[in-house]
C-alpha cells in the first residue's frame, strides 16, 4: 500500500464554515422540473449540504454520438448552489447509453463461460476496452470543461462503484490486457512459468499469445493464473480510475477526485488499500447485511475504511435509510438504526455521511430502495428521522478534521490472502477469511477493546497486539516483519490456515505454518479440516467448528493453552503461545466463533497488558470509538442493544445524542420530540449514540515494536 500523502477534503463553496457533510445520491434526471423546486425546499429542512448528481445520466446527457444536452444539469446545479448546497458531481460514466452499445458491441464485458453481458442493467463495459475508454473520456473532458468552475463543485466522482458488476471480464480485450500486465510482473516467460508452476498437467508456455484468463475449463484452472488474474483485475480497475482523475485533475487541480469504494461486500474484488493512493480522499459505500452481526460488521467495515484512508477524514458516500431493495428480504431498520448507523460511520472517521438515495424512485429496478424522502413523501416518520439526524450532525461541527485514536490493538486484514484463501482444491470450501476475521472484530467489541482493522502493509510497530486470522498467503518479508515485531515485544494472535503460500501460491515445505513455526514454535504436519455439523471439544468448555490441526510442539518456551478433548487431534494442542523476550506468538488452530473467542481473547490480551478503556458496566453493551483533535477527544459511545444503557463512570460534555434532543445541554429529557426511546437520566437510548467532548488523554507509551516508524 502506498499512502496518499497528498489527501485533499471538500472546500465548502462561499467560505462555508466547518461542517460535516450531509446528503445523497440525488437524481433530479428522473422527475419533473417542477419536483426540484420541492425537493430543494426539503433538503434546506433536513439540513443536506452537498449531494452527488449525474452518476447515471450518460444517456441523458448525450443523448447521440453527435449531440449533448447540458441544459437541465446546468439549471439543477444552479438551483442547488443557490440554496447552499454543494455537488459531488460525477462522470457519468457508470453505465453506458445504448447507442453506444449498439454502434460498438465489442465493449460488452464476456463471462468465463464466453457469454457476452448484455445491456439493460448498468456498469456493461470492458475496463480494459480501448473503444469504450475513447468515448468515455470523452464525456469526462466535457464535463470537465463544463462545470470546472461552478461554483457548486467541490469534489469529482469517478464512475460509480467501480467493479461492482464487471470487475471479471474475460474477453479478448482483457486476454491481451493481461499478458502486458503478466509481462510487466514476470519479465519473461521462464520467470512466469516457475510462479504458475506450469510444469503441472503439462501447461508451461512457449509464447505469450497462448496466455489466456482463467475461463472456463475442464477442471479448476491453475491457481496461480487464477490469483494473477484477480490481480490484474483489481489493477486495470484502477488504471481506468487514474485515466478519469488524469484528466479531472488536468482540468480542475484545485477540486478534489474520489470514488465510492464497496468495503462492506464480502467480496474480495478490488484491493483497496492499493487504490487509495489515487484518490484524494477516501469514499466508500456500506449496506447493512442482515445476521447476527450486521452491527459488528458496520463497525468492522467502517474502521476498516478509516484505516485505509490512512487515519485521514473519509467519505461515507452511500449507505441507506431503511431497506434495500437487492437482498432475499429487504427488512426495514428499526426505530433508532438510522441515526445508530450514521453515527457509527462517523465515530470511525467518517466526515460525511450520504445515503442512497434523496427521493424514492418511482419506476426502476430500485423503487423499492428506501430514500431520505419516501414514497410516502415529508409526511413520514422516515424523513423525520433524517431531519433528526441533519440537527445532530450539525451539532458535531466540531468533530469535523478529527482523526480516529489509535488503538492498542489491530487486526490485520490482508487481501492477497483473502483472495488466495477461498479459491478451490483446497482443505475445504468452507472457510470465509471475512468472516474469521470478523468474528475476532465482534469478540473485541464483546469485550469493550478498541481494535484498529488495517492492511498488512501498516506499519506493524504501533500496536502492542497484533491478531492475523488465516494468513493464508505469507510472503518471506512479511514473515520476517512479523518475527520482528513480536521479537521486539510485540504480541502476535495467528489462526489455523497461516502462513501456508508464498506470493505465487506455491506451498512452503517442511511443515505447517511454513514461515511462522520457529517464531510459534509449533509444526502442524497435516491439516484436520471437519465436516459440516461435526465439532471438536476443547479445555475451558470451548468447541470447535470446520478446522483442527495435528500440531507438535517443538519448543520448550511454547506454553498449551488450550488442548482437544475430542475429535482426531485428542490430547494434542490446540491453543498455543511462545514467549520471545518480551513478546509472544499465540496461535488458535480452530474456528471458535466471536463467542468462543472471547475468554481466549480476554485472557491473551491480559497477558499483553491491553484492555478496555470502558467502565465495566458498559463493556460488550456499549462500542466506543475515540476521535482526537488538538487537546480536545470526542468519544462515541454506540449502544449495542436493544435497551437503555445507564452512562455511568464517564465524565466530559454531552456533544450530541440520537434521537435527538431539543436541548442537548439542558439535562432534560432527550427523545426527539416523540416522548418514546429517548435519552434520559444519563442514559443511553436503546440502539442509540452519546457523543462525550473530552479533554485529550496521553496515549499510554508503547513498546518500540519493530523498527518502522509510527504515524
Amino acid at each position: 500500500m502506498t499512502e496518499n500523502t497528498t489527501h485533499r477534503w471538500i472546500r465548502w463553496p462561499d467560505g462555508g464554515q466547518q461542517q460535516l457533510g450531509f446528503g445523497a445520491d440525488y437524481n433530479p434526471e428522473q422527475w419533473p422540473r417542477e419536483v426540484w423546486d420541492e425537493d430543494v425546499r426539503l433538503m434546506r429542512e433536513a439540513g443536506v449540504n452537498i449531494v452527488s448528481l449525474a452518476i447515471f445520466s450518460w444517456a441523458r446527457l448525450q443523448p447521440t454520438a453527435d449531440s449533448w444536452d447540458f441544459g437541465w444539469l446546468d439549471r439543477i446545479m444552479d438551483l442547488l448552489h443557490a440554496n447552499g448546497i454543494a455537488v459531488d458531481l460525477a462522470t457519468a460514466t457508470a453505465s453506458p447509453p445504448p447507442w453506444l452499445t449498439a454502434t460498438h458491441p465489442e465493449i460488452l464485458p464476456m463471462d468465463r463461460e464466453g457469454r457476452v453481458i448484455w445491456p439493460g442493467g448498468r456498469q456493461h463495459w470492458r475496463p480494459t476496452s480501448p473503444v469504450f475508454r475513447e468515448h468515455a473520456l470523452a464525456l469526462v473532458t466535457a464535463m470537465a470543461k463544463r462545470y470546472g468552475t461552478h461554483p457548486a463543485l467541490v469534489a469529482w466522482h469517478v464512475n460509480n462503484e467501480l467493479g461492482c458488476h464487471n470487475v471479471y471480464d474475460y474477453s479478448e480485450d482483457a486476454a491481451l490486457a493481461f499478458r502486458g500486465w503478466l509481462q510487466h510482473r514476470y519479465g519473461n516467460l521462464e520467470a512466469l512459468n516457475h510462479a504458475w508452476g506450469t510444469a503441472f498437467w503439462s501447461q508451461t508456455y512457449s509464447g505469450w499469445e497462448q496466455i489466456l484468463p482463467p475461463r472456463l475449463a475442464a477442471t479448476h484452472p491453475n491457481p496461480t493464473q487464477q490469483l494473477d488474474f484477480k490481480r490484474f483485475s483489481s489493477d486495470a480497475l484502477k488504471d481506468y480510475l487514474r485515466a478519469e482523475s488524469e484528466i479531472l485533475r488536468s482540468a480542475t487541480p484545485d477540486v478534489p477526485v474520489t470514488t465510492n469504494f464497496m468495503v462492506s461486500t464480502g467480496i474480495p474484488a478490488m484491493d483497496y488499500a492499493d487504490w487509495a493512493a489515487d484518490v484524494d480522499f477516501v469514499a466508500n459505500d456500506h449496506y447493512v447485511r442482515p445476521g447476527p452481526q450486521a452491527m459488528d460488521e458496520l463497525s468492522f467495515s467502517a474502521n476498516r475504511t478509516s484505516n485505509i484512508a490512512g487515519g485521514k477524514p473519509w467519505f461515507l458516500m452511500e449507505h441507506s435509510t431503511g431497506a434495500v431493495n437487492w437482498q432475499p428480504i429487504n427488512l426495514a431498520k428499526k426505530p433508532g438504526e438510522l441515526a445508530r448507523d450514521s453515527l457509527t460511520h462517523v465515530a470511525h472517521g467518517a466526515d460525511a455521511v450520504c445515503f442512497f438515495q434523496w427521493r424514492q424512485s418511482s419506476r426502476g429496478a430500485e423503487k423499492f430502495h428506501s430514500a431520505m424522502v419516501p414514497h410516502a413523501g415529508e409526511d413520514s416518520d422516515m424523513f423525520r428521522s433524517v431531519t433528526e439526524l441533519g440537527h445532530t450532525l450539525k451539532q458535531l461541527a466540531p468533530v469535523t478534521g478529527s482523526r480516529r485514536r489509535r488503538a492498542r490493538a489491530a487486526i490485520i486484514f490482508d487481501w492477497n490472502s483473502w483472495v488466495a484463501s477461498e479459491q478451490d482444491s483446497h482443505p475445504t470450501s468452507r472457510f470465509n477469511y471475512h468472516q474469521e476475521a470478523l468474528d475476532w472484530y465482534s469478540a473485541l467489541l464483546a469485550l469493550g477493546v478498541r481494535a484498529d482493522v488495517v492492511p498488512f502493509e501498516t506499519e506493524l510497530g504501533q500496536y502492542d497486539v497484533l491478531i492475523a486470522p488465516g494468513l493464508y498467503l505469507l510472503t518471506a518479508d512479511g514473515a520476517g516483519r512479523l518475527n520482528d515485531y513480536v521479537h521486539a515485544g510485540g504480541h502476535l494472535v495467528t489462526t489455523y490456515f497461516s502462513g501456508i503460500v508464498n506470493e505465487h501460491d506455491h506451498a512452503w515445505l517442511g511443515g505447517y505454518p511454513g514461515p511462522l513455526r520457529e517464531l510459534l514454535g509449533i509444526r502442524i504436519q497435516e491439516f484436520g479440516p471437519l465436516a459440516d455439523g461435526d465439532t471438536a471439544e476443547l479445555d475451558h468448555g470451548l468447541t470447535g467448528t470446520l478446522w483442527t490441526d495435528r500440531i507438535d510442539v517443538t519448543d520448550g518456551a511454547t506454553e498449551v493453552l488450550a488442548s482437544y478433548k475430542t475429535g482426531d487431534q485428542a490430547g494434542r494442542a490446540a491453543i498455543t503461545r511462545r514467549r520471545t523476550g518480551e513478546g509472544s506468538a499465540a496461535y488458535v488452530s480452530t474456528r471458535l466463533g466471536h463467542h468462543g473467542l472471547e475468554p481466549v481473547l480476554a485472557q491473551l490480551l491480559a497477558a499483553a497488558g491491553v484492555g478496555s478503556e470502558l467502565p465495566e458496566a458498559l463493556r460488550g453493551r456499549v462500542e466506543l470509538a475515540i476521535r482526537e483533535n488538538g487537546d480536545s477527544e470526542f468519544w462515541f459511545l454506540v449502544n449495542r442493544t436493544a435497551d437503555a444503557v445507564p452512562l455511568a463512570g464517564l465524565d466530559g460534555q454531552r456533544l450530541a445524542d440520537a434521537p435527538v434532543s431539543t436541548d442537548m445541554n439542558d439535562g432534560g429529557t432527550n427523545d426527539g420530540g416523540t416522548g418514546d426511546g429517548g435519552t434520559r437520566d444519563g442514559a443511553i437510548a436503546p440502539r442509540g449514540v452519546a457523543i462525550l467532548h473530552r479533554g485529550r488523554t496521553p496515549e499510554r507509551p508503547r513498546a518500540p515494536h519493530g523498527t518502522e516508524s509510527t504515524r
